[in-house]
């Protein structure tokens, strides 16, 4: 059964070198992570090695996207050359293995016009099927009016927006995230809690923004079974009687406008607890490679908790569907 997996992390050598020469206090800390292991290596490769490991864990597809905080936490006379040399890139490793690989769009967001340029490019002239966007930039939410003319030509050019996790603000850290030793302050701010706060957040502000009512064909992706969300979705439903300014609850958004993946979390109770609040035809396979170490048999093992066609749905038929994949 063929498998496509979209969030497949790669980087570029000038992008790990700008972020890795910022100044320490705007230096993102969860780079360390980048570096673990083999984890540089693999980033690095979106060529035969990327293919080896695909082939091993069963992905026919991979759909690339470049790893936090990509070229969002760069100023704009970096971010716009580096995030066009990451899509060029993309594009060629496509071009030579189109039948393997796709890739999501990085975009220079800390210049909204910039960012909308790049994106008509990718989709219009690159061939990528969507962007992956890390959260705010800087201290701009994403649903900051400033971003609405990129909202509005992602959902016209039919470009879904994966919304990613990156690292709480440094005021957030200080005030929620500290107090341990500093290994236990990060990951608490990332992989323990705070990446996925920060991204259902942003999610949530673009909901509460009206975002979906002025931009209805809009899609957002969510990574890690929703970014809390659906575990939460009957609390955060009841935004809905104070948000009166929407055309419809919350909940219904998060069922019409959001996708959900897996992020290499191959459980079945995960699989179940998000089919009660979402649909199988809203659920994206995905492995967070190289974060998450999976392998042919827990793929096809977690594949085998649903039934065909659901099963072609969650392994493929999703994805091929909403990011146009022939």
């Amino acid at each position: 059964m063929r498998i496509v997996a979209i969030e497949e992390h790669w980087t570029t050598p000038g992008l790990a070198g700008a972020l890795a020469a910022q100044p320490d206090a705007e230096r993102d800390e969860s780079l360390m992570f980048n570096a673990m292991g083999d984890h540089e290596q693999r980033l690095a490769d979106i060529g035969a090695g990327r293919l080896q490991w695909m082939d091993a864990a069963g992905i026919d597809v991979s759909v690339l996207g470049v790893a936090p905080p990509a070229a969002q936490a760069l100023p704009a006379a970096q971010a716009i050359p580096l995030s066009r040399e990451a899509n060029d890139l993309a594009a060629e490793a496509v071009r030579a293995h189109p039948g393997r690989l796709r890739a999501f769009a990085t975009l220079p967001t800390c210049d909204p016009g910039a960012a909308v340029t790049e994106l008509e490019r990718c989709a219009t002239r690159l061939g990528h099927v969507g962007a992956m966007i890390h959260g705010r930039t800087g201290a701009r939410s994403l649903d900051d009016p400033c971003f609405d003319d990129l909202l509005a030509t992602a959902a016209q050019l039919g470009q879904p927006i994966f919304i990613h996790p990156q690292i709480p603000a440094a005021a957030v850290r200080d005030a929620s995230y500290r107090g341990f030793e500093p290994l236990v302050d990060l990951a608490l701010s990332t992989f323990g809690w705070g990446w996925h706060m920060e991204a259902g957040l942003s999610a949530l502000r673009l909901i509460l923004r009206g975002t979906f009512d002025r931009h209805p064909r809009l899609q957002i992706i969510l990574g890690h079974w929703g970014e809390m969300l659906l575990f939460w979705l009957d609390r955060v439903d009841a935004l809905s009687n104070v948000a009166t300014h929407l055309d419809r609850r919350v909940a219904d958004y998060i069922h019409d406008n959001v996708y959900i993946t897996s992020s290499g979390m191959l459980s079945d109770r995960l699989l179940r607890h998000a089919l009660d609040f979402t649909s199988i035809d809203r659920i994206l396979f995905s492995t967070d490679y190289p974060f998450q170490h999976v392998d042919a048999p827990a793929v096809q093992r977690f594949l085998t908790c649903v039934r065909p066609p659901d099963r072609e749905k969650l392994a493929f038929r999703n994805a091929e569907r909403l990011l146009r994949i022939s």
